[in-house]
């Protein structure tokens, strides 16, 4: 090989980096705009809400709806796009360092049994009142799984694997919209009905952990009455978002074959957040992750939720909210209403102590 051969060799192979560079600088340019308008968003929203109090994510939800005009210019369209699906798989993967399986087997058969009859009934009920309401079946399943399982987090986990059609983002919106707002109502309302049945610590512990749909409004509802029902209902509700791993596989079970239309035939059998999901559960319950790390992942799962609401607030419109009308709201009173009934009566006939 001659010196010039060997120069053009070298040349050859050091050109997929030359290229390689410039593309993920591009691919960086084109994201930032959007992406810093989000986070700016949820730096905001986190302010008023520490200082103020309130829920955080409907705080950036309706801070990125003002700025709905945002999604409609280029230059901020990539980055929101970015924090709408990268960002929120993100969170929601790491939301598997607040979870051990210790704490799930220490509730005992009973709790376990209340919460996966809740999540499976509630999310069955959605789709029947939705088809009833004349809405979307996706609709009732969104809603039912956000009340059922955690809330807005699982309005986005859900909403991830479900198919994209020209109301999918709408039904998103308003489901984050709906179940914030009846997760803080019950926070404030639920322990007066604790007064009012005379439930001790365990069972008032089991009652706000099964019902209220935010983990955030769990613990201030269930510390705001004692210690004691602030830690049962803690498990508890760690114990339905555990239930957010078989949920997501059941849907992504029942739209395969729409995911299959839009993904032209590439769709894996688990989704990348939620295989990252199961396995910091299962080192969070090893106990290989300290609480330092721990501490900065959940606030990082935080981080990750708020921007991608914030997100998502920016690609709506009140306008098309609108087009919506009552009924979405409905159907979550509904299905706030027999998630309510159907844990009291578990602790009423004692199957949540068993």
């Amino acid at each position: 090989m001659t010196r010039r051969d060997a120069d053009r060799a070298t040349d050859m192979s050091t050109l997929p980096h030359k290229r390689s560079l410039p593309r993920s600088l591009a691919l960086l340019q084109s994201i930032m705009p959007g992406l810093m308008i989000c986070i700016t968003i949820a730096l905001a929203t986190t302010f008023i809400a520490d200082h103020y109090g309130g829920p955080t994510l409907l705080y950036a939800l309706l801070f990125g709806m003002t700025l709905h005009f945002l999604s409609e210019e280029g230059r901020c369209l990539a980055g929101v796009e970015f924090a709408a699906k990268r960002v929120l798989r993100l969170g929601v993967a790491l939301l598997g360092v607040r979870i051990t399986i210790e704490q799930v087997a220490e509730l005992g058969i009973g709790p376990v049994l209340t919460v996966v009859c809740g999540v499976m009934l509630t999310i069955a009920l959605g789709a029947i009142l939705a088809r009833l309401m004349g809405l979307d079946r996706d609709m009732g399943l969104l809603t039912g799984g956000s009340v059922a399982i955690c809330g807005a987090s699982a309005a986005l986990a859900l909403s991830a694997v479900m198919p994209r059609h020209a109301t999918h983002e709408r039904n998103t919106i308003m489901t984050v919209v709906g179940v914030t707002t009846l997760s803080t109502m019950a926070m404030v309302t639920y322990p007066l009905i604790v007064g009012l049945l005379g439930l001790d610590d365990t069972e008032a512990g089991i009652f706000l952990g099964g019902t209220i749909h935010d983990v955030a409004q769990v613990v201030g509802a269930g510390y705001m009455i004692s210690e004691g029902t602030g830690d049962v209902s803690t498990f508890v509700k760690l114990l339905r978002v555990a239930m957010l791993v078989p949920a997501v596989m059941v849907f992504m079970f029942l739209f395969r074959r729409h995911r299959h239309e839009e993904d032209s035939g590439k769709v894996p059998m688990l989704p990348g957040f939620l295989m990252a999901f199961v396995g910091l559960v299962v080192i969070n319950s090893l106990g290989w992750i300290p609480p330092t790390i721990t501490e900065g992942f959940t606030d990082l799962s935080r981080w990750c939720l708020v921007t991608a609401i914030a997100a998502l607030g920016i690609k709506t419109s009140f306008q098309k909210l609108a087009v919506v009308g009552w009924k979405p709201v409905i159907l979550m009173v509904s299905e706030t209403l027999f998630l309510l009934l159907l844990v009291l009566a578990c602790i009423y006939f004692d199957l949540a102590s068993l």
